[in-house]
């Protein structure tokens, strides 16, 4: 199956930027923010900007639903300072806003935690109420949970709790999920076998669904199995490997979502990608193939271009 992989971009200059530096490295699917993430302020996207932004897909040939929009890190729903919560909630609005403004669907988040101050259920239920919330508020906007590592009290590393807010926010078929391959292996939900994969993998199926399934984000690990640490590596050369990461684009029962690459090395993002779409197509054999080596230059990877 050809899969739609991509990588997440820069927006540096404007969001218009993004389509051109997804073909750039030879990307189908597209990852970006719509705005500065690590701030809570924002200005309304420029029409010009959103008009030279469609017309960047149109270019790319990357279609509106193979773009997964990443919601600014800054936001909490799970918050139990109810101040705090409020501005995350209204922030998680203004992203979905934005993303209807660019004609896109995917935003994707991560559901947020409880700070250790109050429990995992009661995160939850803030969760899913500030989904509804959102969802009340627009219109096409699919707000998608992101399975998270645990790290720092962070709810959704285990798939309970994604169907969990699902269900609380009233089952909406605005809802999906993002699987980070990175994360859910943190968490504790093996995948280096054939084996681990399916029984992983089929575990999500029955709790939460494939049908809820519309983005992954395919990172391998610098963190060991279940040390609920959150620390993305370059493809194949992490804890997971090769092989693991490849099942998800090789598997028939994965739906044709955006596979997203956050591998902590731009210039490595072409070859990765141009790797994974091989293996998606049955050129190349995962188990034997060798990653892109972080250590080379160009020559050693000639899939590899600059990204700027």
């Amino acid at each position: 199956m050809k899969r739609h992989i991509g990588a997440h971009v820069s927006i540096a200059g404007g969001v218009q930027n993004a389509p051109t530096r997804a073909a750039e490295i030879g990307a189908n699917a597209l990852g970006m923010f719509t705005k500065n993430q690590r701030r809570w302020e924002t200005r309304d996207l420029e029409a010009e900007k959103v008009e030279q932004f469609t017309t960047g897909l149109l270019t790319s040939g990357i279609a509106p639903e193979n773009v997964l929009v990443h919601a600014s890190y800054l936001i909490n729903l799970g918050n139990p300072d109810s101040e705090k919560r409020a501005r995350s909630v209204d922030a998680l609005l203004d992203e979905a806003r934005r993303v209807e403004t660019l004609g896109l669907t995917l935003l994707n988040f991560h559901p947020g935690s409880g700070l250790g101050e109050i429990t995992e259920a009661q995160s939850i239920d803030l969760i899913a109420s500030a989904v509804v919330s959102v969802l009340e508020q627009t219109t096409t906007a699919t707000l998608v949970l992101e399975a998270t590592a645990g790290q720092g009290a962070h709810v959704g590393y285990e798939f309970e709790h994604l169907a969990q807010i699902i269900r609380a926010a009233g089952d909406s078929p605005r809802i999906g999920v993002c699987i980070d391959t990175c994360h859910i292996f943190s968490a504790g939900h093996e995948l280096r076998t054939a084996k681990s994969y399916r029984e992983t993998t089929a575990r999500f199926s029955d709790v939460v669904g494939m049908d809820r399934l519309v983005g992954i984000h395919l990172n391998d690990s610098r963190s060991e199995f279940g040390s609920r640490h959150d620390r993305h590596e370059s493809i194949g050369i992490g804890a997971l490997g090769l092989p693991a990461l490849a099942r998800f684009v090789t598997d028939p029962r994965v739906p044709d979502v955006p596979v997203i690459l956050e591998t902590p090395r731009p210039e490595l993002w072409a070859a990765e990608i141009a790797l994974l779409a091989d293996i998606s197509e049955g050129e190349i054999d995962p188990e034997t193939a060798a990653p892109p080596d972080p250590g080379c230059s160009r020559s050693c990877n000639p899939a590899t271009i600059a990204v700027t």
